[in-house]
């Protein structure tokens, strides 16, 4: 450009198209270049074409970007005079924004005054930042004109809290205290969308402080509770969900949180009375989700094929509403399965408004054990009588079926469990249902050995002895240590059901 405050002048010609692309500066087409990829480079190249009319010298100007926080803009570069004249070097210097650095607090912040002089939101529940390395804390104080901010949390990239107007990211007024090196930088932004927070300036910070402990970010600022020339802050005389977040961030750089943001469990005026905030990290038509499939896949399938593997001698001629016992057991228990799985299914769909792109596997095979826990409810309802050929068919194919549905069910349950809208403590959750799996193998092949003694002690009865009364005796024994060990499995499965439930609605 001639003049570094006027338009751009003349345009460029790409010398490689797979390096380099062409802009509009203004209303001037191809009058700017810029690269096509984040890859480093040292050098781009590209032709400038002289306009018809050029003046008598002419400037080129380049922003250059190392990182996401480390960027020069407008670098100037030597004045060009047009046609044979020596070209005049200029100085190439980089201007610099000064900078005012935040004051670095000299304590870390307490939970004292929470529900006293301040409003706080803690994960875990009832954490003090101040003893607790792995509290991740909120608190806010007002006055007439103002609100005081202290966020802390473990993180080695970056903390921050948003105001929303619902529990879905999108439209936020956010906070964040970003750690760069060994210095906290405190920036306003706004996300629109499923996006990266935009950066606002800190002017309307003030008081900012922050603290670098043992892998903790802490940082304190005050803001205007109105502040009418910045549309993207909203005024903290309302209510809003409170969103509590961290992840990594590189060279100032933020990138999507480690886990589910905390959130507050209902809308909060920034500006009313201290309480404290009660928040989790799942939404609660996922935790309803996660639950449903853990009674149906756990207990009620678990003890339901028990019962009809190697329970059926204990009731051979009692009937429930006019079938066997055993049948009727049986029955409850999987049509139940079916039902839990049913309602389970669709929570997701209804969470997300459609199929979820970020879920992995985990969708995949809960589709898969729908369709085969219909698929077993069909057959069954279709099932020949049992003196018929086509029984032998049913039976295996009931039996193929139900097992690699139960396969497939666990393989789901270990990849939900660590899923962001769950995401139960690890590696708690894994062993937990690692246990749960041997303790249900192991009482199947416990039985499955008893089966085996019992058929092996009535093939040595001898024919020419009486031994009709040991031989009862002998059954009845089998049947009681089969209770017991009925008995003992379903205490186990529901200890290990109640420690999941528990976890869910704990997070």
């Amino acid at each position: 450009m001639a003049d570094p405050s006027g338009d751009a002048i003349g345009s460029f010609t790409l010398v490689d198209h797979y390096v380099s692309q062409l802009l509009n500066c203004g209303e001037i087409k191809g009058s700017a270049v810029s690269h096509t990829s984040k890859s480093g480079k040292l050098k781009v190249e590209v032709v400038w074409n002289v306009p018809s009319n050029p003046p008598p010298a002419v400037q080129f100007f380049a922003t250059v970007l190392q990182h996401y926080d480390t960027y020069w803009v407008k670098m100037p570069g030597p004045i060009i005079l047009m046609g044979n004249s020596t070209p005049i070097p200029t100085l190439t210097t980089s201007a610099v924004q000064p900078t005012t650095e935040s004051p670095v607090l000299r304590k870390p912040f307490s939970s004292k005054d929470c529900g006293s002089t301040k409003s706080c939101l803690r994960d875990p529940i009832g954490c003090d930042p101040e003893t607790d390395p792995k509290c991740y804390f909120l608190s806010f104080t007002s006055d007439e004109h103002s609100v005081l901010f202290e966020l802390s949390g473990p993180t080695e990239g970056y903390v921050s809290f948003a105001l929303s107007h619902d529990k879905w990211m999108g439209n936020d007024d956010v906070y964040l205290c970003v750690r760069t090196d060994d210095y906290v930088n405190i920036n306003p932004g706004y996300v629109t969308g499923r996006t990266h927070p935009t950066l606002d300036s800190q002017d309307t910070l003030t008081n900012m402080a922050w603290r670098l402990s043992d892998g903790v970010v802490q940082c304190m600022f005050r803001r205007e509770i109105r502040v009418p020339a910045e549309q993207d802050r909203f005024n903290l005389d309302r209510s809003y969900y409170i969103f509590l977040a961290d992840g990594k961030a590189e060279h100032g750089m933020v990138h999507k949180h480690h886990h589910q943001p905390l959130i507050s469990s209902e809308k909060k005026y920034i500006t009313s009375s201290p309480e404290n905030l009660n928040g989790s990290r799942s939404p609660f038509i996922i935790k309803v989700h996660g639950a449903l499939m853990l009674v149906a896949w756990m207990t009620a399938v678990s003890i339901g094929v028990i019962v009809t593997r190697f329970l059926k001698p204990l009731w051979p001629e009692s009937t429930l509403f006019g079938q066997k016992i055993w049948f009727q057991v049986h029955r409850i228990l999987m049509s139940s399965t079916v039902l839990l799985t049913c309602v389970a299914f669709i929570l997701p769909f209804v969470y997300r408004g459609g199929w979820s792109k970020h879920a992995g596997a985990h969708p995949f095979l809960g589709c898969t054990v729908m369709a085969l826990a219909v698929l077993q409810l069909v057959m069954a309802f279709f099932r020949p009588h049992p003196n018929t050929p086509r029984r032998m068919i049913f039976n295996w194919a009931h039996w193929g079926t139900g097992t690699i549905s139960r396969i497939i069910a666990v393989a789901a349950m270990f990849l939900g469990m660590d899923l962001p809208a769950l995401n139960l403590p690890e590696p708690w959750d894994t062993l937990l249902l690692s246990g749960f799996v041997t303790w249900h193998v192991l009482t199947e092949l416990l039985l499955e050995l008893h089966n085996l003694f019992i058929i092996r002690k009535a093939k040595n009865v001898k024919d020419d002895e009486v031994e009709i009364i040991d031989l009862a005796l002998g059954e009845t024994e089998g049947h009681m240590i089969k209770k017991i060990v009925l008995t003992v499995y379903i205490c186990g499965n529901l200890a290990f059901l109640t420690a999941f439930l528990n976890a869910i609605n704990c997070i």
